[in-house]
């Protein structure tokens, strides 16, 4: 028991660790990989379940995956000049600013309730029943990253 704790007590540890240094969008990143992968494997077991396996749909699925981690990038070098920016030349002007990743963290959001919809359409090829609600509700989810996205756009256009 004593040794279950130990564990425990290694493993928040370890989380705590990684929280300090790569933050809350680090985790993001790391569920958007690992949805990424998943959406990969159940899509290619759908396909080999059906008999529509083919390697030139799977490149044509990770051309797709890498042009979502390259948009991330893009996205994580937004929030980058915006911070550079903002505490150089603005500095001045607009006083000590805390601008945090929302640019990446809002694509990556994006991202994850994609492929999230995307694992569920694939395990329901697989055979799984999929409630309704549970698809609605990635949507919503999904719309509510582009809703809070395009709230961000229109306050800085004013």
């Amino acid at each position: 028991m004593e040794k279950v704790k130990e564990i425990k007590a290694a493993v928040a540890a370890i989380i705590a660790v990684l929280t300090a240094l790569w933050g809350w969008l680090g985790w993001a990143v790391l569920l958007f990989l690992g949805s990424m992968a998943l959406d990969y494997l159940t899509g290619s077991w759908a396909a080999i379940a059906a008999g529509e396996w083919s390697s030139a749909r799977a490149r044509t699925g990770l051309r797709g995956k890498l042009g979502e981690i390259v948009a991330l990038l893009v996205a994580a070098l937004c929030d980058i000049a915006v911070k550079v920016v903002l505490q150089s030349a603005a500095a001045p002007l607009l006083g000590t600013l805390d601008w945090r990743n929302y640019i990446s963290m809002l694509v990556c959001a994006w991202y994850i309730f994609t492929e999230f919809g995307s694992i569920i359409e694939n395990a329901g090829r697989l055979g799984a029943p999929i409630p309704e609600w549970l698809k609605k509700g990635i949507k919503a989810l999904k719309g509510k990253v582009d809703e809070a996205a395009e709230t961000a756009i229109e306050k800085d256009n004013k």
